[in-house]
């Protein structure tokens, strides 16, 4: 059986827009990513080359639209993009601010990971995906996702250094 385009939209939205949210760590940012999202499923002619698995299929979706959204506003560099990288921290505990900090870091970081590094990373931490559940779903072994995760934490620890620094 066949969901139609509402019923994909009914039981996945949220879980998309929270997918999108964790990578994007903007609200605004997550609704474009979710309405460009479902955009693309509608212009579909064959509904089901998504697979069996529609929620994954649309998790992983939201992740990559939201880093590609990321890559172009930091590639246009706009003003918006400061604010999200050095979010206004007015009235914050230094706890709080440290974690906004360190989450835009992170976002920062994942930025100069290879596109698919990048993808694996967030299905891996902020879609708390299996190696085997991402594997699966991008069609290669444990192993090799396993390979992509520490090669990516690696880089990203030593971006994330690299950024740490600036800043002191």
């Amino acid at each position: 059986m066949t969901a139609t385009f509402d019923e994909l939209f009914s039981e996945h939205h949220e879980k998309v827009l929270l997918a999108a949210y964790r990578v994007t760590g903007n609200m605004q940012d997550a609704e474009d990513v979710l309405q460009s999202v479902f955009l693309r499923l509608l212009k579909r002619r064959d509904p089901q080359s998504y697979g069996v698995n529609a929620a994954a299929y649309l998790r992983r979706a939201a992740t990559n639209a939201g880093i590609d959204l990321l890559r172009s506003k930091y590639h246009s560099k706009t003003d918006s993009l400061i604010e999200e990288i050095h979010p206004s921290t007015r009235g914050a505990a230094d706890s709080e601010v440290r974690q906004i900090e360190l989450r835009s870091h992170l976002r920062q970081a994942l930025l100069s990971l290879e596109q698919h590094a990048a993808e694996v990373f967030a299905l891996r931490f902020f879609e708390d995906f299996s190696n085997a559940e991402i594997a699966e779903l991008l069609d290669t072994t444990p192993n090799n996702i396993a390979v992509i995760l520490h090669r990516a934490r690696t880089r990203l620890q030593e971006i994330l250094g690299e950024l740490e620094g600036e800043n002191r």
